[in-house]
């Protein structure tokens, strides 16, 4: 995807920095200082590095700026300032058209070059190309960097004659055996030039509206004690239990991911190392980091699956706002699918099991369109990633990259496989706290009076009759 630059090689091998030369860092989705090649990279080319992070309104124009990611950012952001004025640098923060921001500050500052990580989606396309024809113009030069937001880079494999996989098992068996980049050490020092920094932005500056009331905290140091007690803990036992809905035994490192607080090259050499070793639950989380590449893969060959069906199946969904909003509020009757959506409005995050029950109950159960309940995950997910969140939306609608595409997850199977005896939902749905054992996934079943107490609403659609309805849209009935 990117010019030129091998990951954290310098921009002229061989050569030494200039002595007064100046390099600029644009962070972008990869806000850490562990095992960064964007960092790298501009530190061995230039003995000054300007770090930049350029708030752009266009994230906020096109509907991306949400509470929960915006706070995330912000807690990130000053991490990543901590982080290198302890180095002796600091984070610049400038706010406006990111091309224009980084060409003022390039030429502010003398810069002969500005470093960037490679992109896949439809926006990062655009931004690289139009840093890549103002930088020319004015002199310049950008170097953009591979396997920084993803551990193997988009094309780094490809299937003979195409541009991309399509599905998930023959690309797993190639990304298992490429070979992953050095993982590559924080900086000792950043020395910056004259520069003025400007202030952090609030999470308030960044989007209107409250965050979730759990929501985690975000930061390169918070990531990196996750992953460390994620290594410690969860990952033996990660093949086992990766599914129960309770249990909640996910590594919950995704939004770390999503913002590159965490390095993907880092965790997949780590858990590829104790995979070799025969842990089954390093090799299960390896499977679903290459599921995060994989998806990356496929939008940065087809940018518009962002937004249009990958696979078409001519469908023609149904309008139905209100059975939309029960779903959205948590209010379908079924217990399951109530607690994944109130789980996701409060944490701002939801378990994957859940994201697939939820996700089957909109698009197949209710026959509502993707777009919409992928909009909403997008609007609530501290780890909303366009390539991820959209692709799995289109993997579970049957438009995407599923062999499978007209299965359909039942509700009540599900919750009786993955929370057998209710733990999950009594979390969630306080309204039926006090129904014991699996009883609680079917309240329609309870006497009328206990019932009619626990003002549970009825289920919004037969599960029967919609089966029937998604076959016929399917035409298999």
């Amino acid at each position: 995807m990117g010019t030129p630059a091998a990951p954290g090689a310098p921009a002229d091998p061989g050569a030494p920095p200039a002595p007064d030369g100046v390099s600029v860092v644009l962070f972008t989705s990869d806000l850490r200082l562990h095992d960064n090649p964007v960092l790298t990279a501009a530190l061995r080319s230039a003995p000054r590095v300007v770090p930049l992070f350029v708030v752009d309104p266009g994230i906020a124009a096109a509907g991306f700026a949400v509470p929960n990611r915006a706070a995330f950012l912000a807690d990130c952001l000053a991490a990543l300032d901590e982080g290198l004025r302890a180095r002796g640098g600091a984070l610049v923060v400038r706010r406006g058209d990111v091309v224009a921001e980084t060409c003022r500050v390039a030429a502010g500052t003398g810069a002969g070059e500005v470093h960037v990580a490679a992109g896949v989606s439809g926006y990062a396309l655009r931004r690289e190309e139009r840093l890549r024809s103002a930088l020319t113009a004015d002199g310049r030069r950008l170097r953009v960097h591979d396997a920084v937001v993803t551990a193997v880079p988009p094309g780094a494999v490809l299937p003979a004659g195409k541009d991309h996989y399509a599905v998930f098992t023959p690309y797993f068996r190639r990304w298992s055996a490429e070979a992953l980049r050095p993982v590559l050490p924080p900086p000792r020092a950043v020395l910056l030039p004259e520069v003025r920094t400007g202030p952090l932005p609030a999470a308030s500056s960044l989007a209107r509206g409250a965050a979730s009331p759990a929501l985690p905290r975000g930061g390169e140091a918070e990531g990196r004690r996750r992953l460390a007690a994620w290594r410690r803990g969860g990952l033996a036992r990660y093949a086992e239990r990766h599914d129960d809905l309770a249990g909640d035994a996910t590594s919950r490192l995704s939004p770390y991911l999503h913002f590159g607080c965490l390095s993907p090259v880092e965790l997949a050499a780590g858990a590829r190392e104790r995979a070799g070793g025969g842990c089954a639950g390093a090799e299960a989380f390896v499977r679903q980091l290459a599921w995060r590449d994989f998806h990356h893969q496929m939008l940065a060959a087809r940018p518009d699956a962002a937004h249009r069906d990958y696979r078409t199946r001519g469908d023609r969904w149904r309008e139905a706002p209100g059975e939309f909003d029960a779903w959205r509020a948590g209010r379908t009757g079924y217990p399951v699918v109530d607690a994944a959506m109130r789980q996701l409005a409060h944490e701002g995050w939801m378990h994957n099991r859940a994201r697939l029950i939820a996700a089957s109950f909109l698009a197949k159960t209710l026959y509502l369109g993707w777009r919409a309940g992928a909009r909403h995950f997008l609007d609530l997910l501290v780890d909303g990633d366009v390539a991820d969140n959209q692709l799995n939306w289109q993997w579970v609608a049957g438009t995407g990259s599923d062999t499978r595409p007209h299965r359909v997850l039942n509700p009540l199977a599900q919750a009786d496989r993955f929370d057998p005896d209710g733990a999950y939902v009594r979390r969630w749905v306080p309204e039926l706290a006090g129904v014991p054992g699996r009883a609680v996934h079917r309240p329609w079943l309870l006497p009328d009076r206990e019932r009619a107490r626990c003002g549970y609403p009825g289920p919004v659609v037969g599960l029967e009759e919609a089966l029937e309805r998604f076959k016929r849209a399917r035409g298999r009935a």
